[in-house]
């Protein structure tokens, strides 16, 4: 070996020990009599001491930031000299004399926890930016939750199964990316967006319970919480009921949160149906942090003559309002941006109302009559210095939008705090939403959930009203993952095939190796998939889910580092049969 200890390791019973060390350079002091060196490694620092008239003294002046050395020295205690910032600041190692192992270039940014780096600097020297301590630490960070999410299904008796990452494509969602086969011209692999498949044919197999650290690939617009390659945790349980699967899911949350967190999350996670969560916080992931709930104030403002509510009732649509407590301290040059923000979100305009002591004040408010404006005060439960905000359009354009504007208002008032954890359930999504570009229904989640038992009678009659077995576990206003029950019955499973304007030729096709499966007896089954990308992030208070990925892609697609995506030899693409054209 190397080294006989490592950086974050010698203590002050050390003293008097000879030591090797091995590391980077992280900062170097020359005073004169002394050169002090800070030494890192992944475990932590190290001060070495280098005395005048040595050789390791000579050998120190000559070091440059990040060069890679090795020490050969005594450890000595720092009494009253000592570093309680850092874990081996009792002590300090006298070299006796140093080796370089590596030199190095400048680095183009310096390797501290602060760093006014771009990001994009920081992407294409990854490895460097990987030294700095903070960025070290969620990536450890990410290995114990990989670690601690192994443990726990393995002691539940879950088999961990390794599923193809090529795959048979069959697009129906996001892209795939496709992997040309060589053996097969002008036929191709795809890579899996998920193993869905695979592990529903696991449970028709006879395993029973299935999990995996999967790898995953979306060819999809990308945003802060997205990857086109990036990891979740896969399960599959034969033999359940969604609160089998949830309360399997919950505990697993509770017990990362107490034991890698320190965190207890008491009670149940509450559960809320997609209808419920649209309606109150006008999002299908809400954050439950704070108040500020959506309500329907369409019947309470019907008696009113002002136009935009005669209007807007004419037309059949709602109003949709929100309170926000204390939010008359905002300025009208405030209020105005939020109007903005509205209108960027598809509405119109917005109505607010502020609650003083002599009355409501807003622009518009004068149309009101005084016992719809009170009307609207005790149905939003408003108090003097509160704001209302209101808007007119159409029901879901009026929820998301709203729901949209909730989030921002919190922002504003900070009443998004980092450290407080509201998880929840939201359940019963719609099966189907309506796809504009090719006029046809498609599956919310994905075409293998199955349909509420009481909805089945309106798979082919009202598809849109038909609700899926289908849950989701959300964090802060964050979906973290989800699942569902899968359907088991393969006549069941062609008819969510059809709705989705497929034919029997099509869907066998497509998917008929499953449907093959399901017809050699296949027991009632469901799962989940939680991203581990997103789960980290969340834990960590990460802005990005590039901030705990070792090496991440941009909002673009792009590795940084390596360069690639990147152009390839035509003879490479004459082997697989391809021609590129430009256009």
């Amino acid at each position: 070996m190397l080294r006989t200890h490592n950086c974050g390791e010698l203590r002050e019973q050390d003293t008097g020990s000879s030591v090797t060390l091995a590391g980077w350079v992280a900062s170097i002091r020359d005073h004169g009599r002394f050169v002090f060196i800070n030494l890192r490694d992944r475990y932590g620092i190290t001060q070495v001491r280098a005395d005048e008239g040595t050789d390791a003294w000579q050998q120190a002046r000559q070091l440059r930031m990040e060069s890679v050395i090795q020490v050969h020295g005594t450890v000595l205690s720092r009494g009253k000299d000592s570093n309680p910032d850092m874990a081996t600041g009792a002590i300090e190692v006298q070299a006796r004399a140093i080796r370089v192992f590596s030199q190095t270039k400048t680095p183009p940014f310096v390797i501290k926890d602060t760093t006014d780096a771009s990001e994009a600097l920081r992407l294409k020297y990854r490895y460097l930016d990987l030294r700095r301590p903070v960025m070290r630490k969620k990536i450890e960070a990410r290995v114990r939750f990989t670690s601690y999410i192994r443990r726990y299904f393995e002691d539940l008796d879950f088999l961990e199964i390794e599923t193809p990452i090529l795959l048979k494509s069959t697009p129906e969602g996001a892209r795939d990316f496709l992997v040309p086969s060589r053996l097969r011209p002008g036929q191709f692999y795809a890579l899996p967006q998920s193993p869905q498949t695979y592990k529903q044919i696991l449970m028709v197999a006879g395993f029973d319970r299935y999990f995996q650290i999967a790898r995953c690939f979306r060819d999809e617009d990308l945003r802060a919480d997205r990857q086109p390659e990036f990891t979740q945790l896969d399960a599959e349980m034969s033999f359940v009921e969604p609160r089998d699967i949830m309360g399997i899911i919950e505990r697993l949350f509770k017990g990362m949160w107490r034991d890698l967190l320190g965190v207890d999350l008491a009670g149940d996670f509450p559960v809320l149906t997609y209808d419920e969560a649209m309606h109150r916080f006008g999002k299908d992931a809400p954050d439950m942090r704070y108040g500020m709930e959506l309500q329907d104030i369409t019947d309470t403002v019907k008696p009113s003559a002002f136009g935009l509510f005669r209007n807007t009732i004419e037309a059949g649509n709602r109003v949709i309002a929100m309170n926000v407590a204390k939010g008359a301290g905002f300025s009208r040059k405030q209020v105005d941006t939020l109007v903005e923000f509205a209108r960027s979100r598809g509405l119109g305009g917005l109505l607010w109302m502020k609650v003083g002591a002599d009355g409501v004040t807003g622009p518009g408010t004068k149309h009101i009559e005084d016992p719809v404006k009170q009307a609207i005060i005790r149905s939003m439960q408003a108090e003097q210095g509160d704001l209302i905000l209101a808007a007119a359009a159409p029901e879901m354009t009026a929820l998301r939008a709203m729901g949209a504007l909730r989030e921002e208002v919190a922002s504003r008032m900070g009443l998004d705090k980092a450290g407080e954890w509201r998880f929840v359930w939201i359940t019963e999504f719609p099966m189907f939403e309506y796809n504009e570009e090719e006029d046809r229904p498609q599956a919310v989640h994905h075409p293998f959930t199955s349909v509420m038992p009481e909805d089945l009678h309106m798979l082919h009659s009202d598809p849109y009203k038909v609700r899926a077995r289908a849950y989701d576990i959300v964090l802060n206003g964050v979906e973290l993952g989800g699942g569902s029950i899968r359907n088991h019955d393969p006549d069941v499973q062609m008819q969510v095939f059809e709705v989705l304007g497929m034919n029997r030729e099509q869907a066998l096709q497509k998917f008929g190796f499953l449907v093959d499966a399901l017809s050699f007896g296949a027991p009632p089954h469901g799962g989940v998939a939680l991203g581990l990308d997103r789960i980290v992030m969340m834990a960590l208070g990460a802005g990005s889910i590039r901030d705990v990925i070792a090496f991440p892609k941009t909002t673009a697609g792009l590795d940084l580092m390596s360069g690639s995506p990147s152009n390839v030899a035509d003879r490479q693409l004459r082997e697989l049969h391809l021609q590129v054209t430009k256009g």
